[in-house]
């Protein structure tokens, strides 16, 4: 397998000077209506980013309060008492203190989790945690929403049925995970301030409530056919109509090279988590287990053991059985910390792999968004320069046979002026023969076609085929030039709208460009704070683990020790039981041929 390289586009170095086209430097992801509001134009100058922090002390709870914890700004005014609190300034942390079983408004028993954020108390199910990710991420459709832990398979559903959602160990961790997706939504520059965020929180507001009223009950169904800085925008839902809906695998003419490295790294990044590193963590956690096992069983068997002994022999076993245990109790332990600070931050990281995959695809598409309709604009003014083109040269054609019709027309007349008397002398034969040159002359004259001739009014219960007659005969007797002429009209329309809709586009691609990169800069210092505590926690719990059977295997040696050194006869003073005492160990062979007899 070729070696992993950290060649991430993610990466922002604090030292690095920003350039005007650098996408941090055209978004602000601190302030609080930074979504509300259009994208920071380039000749604005570029925020100050603040270096990033060491981490802080050891904290119990996962995620890391390292470098990718930015100084929240200063805010004036607040929502509610929950953006107040999180705002406060100190180092907030919710936490998810009991998961309960009830049936409230269900005839069905499920599981709640309580939420406690500051002095509030709220209880939300596991459906609900996943409401609000999947409306955040309508939402804020630029920004990576963290994940919750992932559904329980169908496998695990068959073994267990019924008693699924009743596994203690998949609460406790849903309980964990779920507590780390709250607190990294409370501690993102931009979802933090989120008033959704804020009356999940709350235990006085109904969460089906908050869910049919705005923002959510706004959202459109299709996201890409709304604005990328606000999607519940409803002024301009007529013009994002104009945007056609492009797939994922739609190839780009003119790829973006930084997203293009980003998907590279991206998939190599999530190729290296859920293949290698979970499997190896999977492989090392069965073995921990097995381990802990075998010495729980071999503890037990040394303690029952030590009851058949009597005297200092009985006491080591006993003792040698204690430390086993000791060491099935310090590997059980190991065993939680390395599922709870590695194993699951693992899997949340392969997940947010997942999520950026995703985003860069929604990314991909508003890009391929804004080519296919430059591409339909440029055919529509192709479309419109051609029935310009024909339709100047039909006028053209009209003016050059109009300037032939007065002296056409004047020797018409003359004509006629002659034969008048002739005709009256003749009676009506000359008359008969002059009709058909009149009609002739008279064809030059018809006016341009009205349209299609009005449909005799028919007998009751007609009425649906003669709707179908007048379109047959709108259809057959359509003047060609006035159906130009409307072309032409419809043409200017839809370019009109495209240009809108291009425009729209062009904004939409420009702010989701710089807030997808500035997020994927923050999130990589979230990375690599998150990968640091990881690597440290596992230190720190294999050196527990070290100490703790360290001081129960020194206590087992010490009454090891106490058992004589020749427990088959008295020792005495004699060379061999000097030299064994100095040597510090029993000869077995040589103690058997001095106790023969």
């Amino acid at each position: 397998m070729d070696a992993f390289e950290d060649e991430n586009p993610f990466e922002s170095e604090p030292g690095r000077l920003q350039s005007p086209d650098s996408s941090s430097s055209r978004v602000d992801l601190s302030g609080p209506g930074a979504l509300s509001s259009p994208p920071v134009s380039a000749q604005q100058p570029p925020r100050a980013v603040s270096p990033p922090t060491s981490p802080g002390a050891r904290r119990n709870a996962f995620p890391s309060p390292g470098s990718h914890r930015q100084p929240q700004a200063f805010k004036s005014d607040f929502c509610c008492a929950r953006d107040r609190w999180l705002h406060s300034g100190e180092d907030v942390e919710i936490l998810i203190t009991d998961a309960l079983k009830t049936t409230v408004n269900s005839t069905s028993p499920y599981i709640t989790y309580a939420i406690r954020a500051g002095t509030a108390e709220a209880h939300h199910r596991y459906s609900e945690f996943e409401s609000l990710r999947n409306n955040l991420v309508k939402l804020y459709p630029t920004l990576i929403i963290p994940p919750i832990p992932s559904k329980q398979s169908i496998g695990d559903y068959a073994i267990k049925q019924a008693k699924a959602k009743e596994d203690a160990a998949m609460i406790a961790r849903r309980k964990r995970m779920l507590q780390t997706f709250l607190n990294r939504i409370a501690r993102h520059p931009i979802l933090s301030n989120e008033h959704v965020f804020h009356r999940f929180l709350d235990g006085e507001v109904s969460w089906a409530e908050v869910l049919h009223s705005p923002p959510i009950s706004l959202l459109p169904k299709n996201i890409l056919k709304a604005p990328s800085h606000n999607p519940t925008d409803q002024s301009v839902a007529l013009a994002y109509a104009a945007l056609p809906n492009p797939s994922a695998a739609h190839p780009l003419r003119r790829p973006d090279q930084r997203f293009l490295d980003s998907e590279v790294f991206t998939n190599k990044f999530a190729a290296h988590l859920s293949g290698p590193m979970e499997k190896v963590t999977r492989r090392t956690m069965k073995r921990w287990s097995e381990l802990a096992q075998d010495h729980s069983e071999l503890g037990a068997t040394l303690n029952g053991f030590s009851l058949n002994e009597t005297g200092q022999l009985s006491a080591a076993v006993e003792k040698t059985g204690q430390a086993i245990d000791a060491t099935y109790m310090s590997t059980t332990k190991l065993l939680q910390e390395f599922e709870q600070n590695w194993a699951e931050p693992l899997h949340e990281y392969s997940q947010f792999a997942s999520i950026i995959k995703k985003l860069l695809q929604y990314r991909h598409q508003k890009h391929v968004q804004y080519e296919m309709t430059q591409e339909a604009l440029e055919a529509k003014r192709e479309q419109l320069e051609e029935l310009e083109k024909s339709e100047r040269e039909a006028r053209r054609l009209e003016e050059a046979l109009s300037s032939g019709r007065p002296s056409s027309l004047h020797v018409s007349r003359s004509e006629d002026g002659g034969t008048e008397g002739v005709g009256h002398a003749e009676g009506e034969g000359e008359e008969e023969t002059a009709t058909p040159s009149h009609r002739q002359e008279e064809s030059v004259y018809l006016p341009p076609h009205p349209g299609p001739n009005p449909v005799r009014r028919r007998a009751p219960g007609m009425g649906l085929l003669s709707a179908l007659s007048y379109t047959l005969h709108g259809m057959m007797d359509v003047d060609p030039e006035t159906a130009r002429r409307n072309s032409i009209t419809k043409s200017k329309e839809t370019i009109s709208q495209l240009e809108d809709a291009l425009h729209l586009a062009a904004q939409d691609l420009k702010y989701s460009s710089s807030t997808i990169q500035a997020d994927l800069d923050r999130f990589q210092r979230q990375k690599v704070a998150d990968l640091r505590e990881m690597a440290i926690s596992m230190a720190r719990s294999h050196l527990d683990w070290c100490k703790k059977n360290l001081e129960a295997w020194e206590e087992a040696k010490a009454e090891i020790e106490k058992i004589p050194e020749h427990p088959n006869r008295l020792p005495d003073d004699g060379t061999n039981g000097s030299a064994g005492v100095a040597h510090g160990r029993r000869d077995s062979m040589a103690t058997a041929v001095e106790g023969r007899p």
